[in-house]
């Protein structure tokens, strides 16, 4: 369920951005705005990450196969860092370059109305796919008992991440931009909107900036969350054949997706044979969890302290 309602996540954002991007384009070749350029930038930075955010969750579904056990899951946290890096460079060079030569070359803008319902409408398409965003990881923060914002930067969903930050980075993008039209069109200077352009250019570049640090975090070996694990410890202490869990190690492989490995004492004192079929049965029924991709488990010595005191 949470699979699919990502999905529709990032293809609602999609939509949304395109519309608003062609909006903004044509706005800020009638008007000269700098602020609207800028907006028009991050609108088509935005709509190119939301391709590669559909191509992140689709190609992170692929099931294991023989060469890739682990499974394809980690393609989301590549391909999410490839679009991280497009906001940083298109999204934010282009703002901060172009408000910079509006400071230097100023050249006066016209026909401000345009750009204002442009904004406006800007606005509104924006805050529809906000809100998607946010009824998906306020309902998973709920049953992670988390706050939004730190379930947001703990999830193991790249592309939800990204939508909620460049969704809030648009909204405010858009008061800033609005700020910077209205300045200009009351003071009749270029500046307070170059101003604004460069304003939504720092913006997109500290957003680029964390979710790229979140991707490579999930890249190099992101842990499973206390949560995680203490859901782990049970499932396997709920095992007839479990008596005792002495090492438990989860990493995320992709989006709800986890390498389990662990080291339990079993049950009773049985032949070599049984303890093998023994573990056997324990890791398929592990491994029958959706979110497990793979379980290793291996045999605790009487000396190993238990995980649960």
């Amino acid at each position: 369920m949470a699979a699919e309602e990502s999905t529709f996540t990032v293809v609602l954002a999609f939509a949304a951005n395109a519309l608003i991007a062609l909006a903004k384009t044509a706005a800020a070749a009638i008007t000269g705005s700098a602020s609207m350029v800028a907006e028009s930038a991050h609108s088509w930075a935005d709509t190119g990450n939301e391709v590669l955010l559909i191509v992140a969750d689709r190609r992170s579904k692929r099931e294991p196969d023989a060469t890739h056990p682990l499974g394809f899951g980690r393609e989301a946290y590549v391909w999410s860092m490839f679009a991280a890096l497009g906001l940083f460079a298109v999204g934010a060079g282009v703002s901060i370059t172009h408000g910079i030569q509006e400071l230097i070359n100023p050249e006066p803008a016209s026909d401000f109305g345009v750009a204002y319902v442009v904004l406006a409408i800007s606005f509104v398409l924006e805050g529809i796919s906000f809100r998607q965003a946010t009824k998906q990881l306020k309902g998973e923060a709920s049953r992670a008992e988390r706050g939004l914002l730190e379930h947001t930067l703990q999830t193991s969903d790249p592309t939800t991440r990204a939508v909620f930050a460049e969704d809030s980075g648009a909204l405010i993008g858009l008061v800033l931009a609005f700020i910077g039209v209205a300045a200009h069109q009351i003071t009749g200077s270029p500046v307070p909107d170059a101003l604004g352009s460069i304003a939504v250019g720092v913006l997109l570049g500290v957003i680029a900036v964390v979710l790229i640090d979140r991707n490579r975090r999930f890249l190099i070996g992101e842990e499973g969350s206390p949560q995680l694990r203490a859901g782990a410890l049970q499932m396997l202490l709920a095992q007839p054949e479990v008596e005792r869990v002495t090492f438990l190690r989860l990493e995320y492989l992709g989006p709800r997706k986890v390498y389990l490995a662990a080291n339990v004492d079993l049950v009773g004192d049985a032949a070599e044979s049984q303890v093998a079929e023994a573990l056997q049965a324990v890791r398929q029924r592990v491994q029958a969890d959706p979110h497990v991709v793979l379980a290793v488990l291996g045999l605790s010595t009487r000396e190993d302290p238990s995980l649960t005191g």
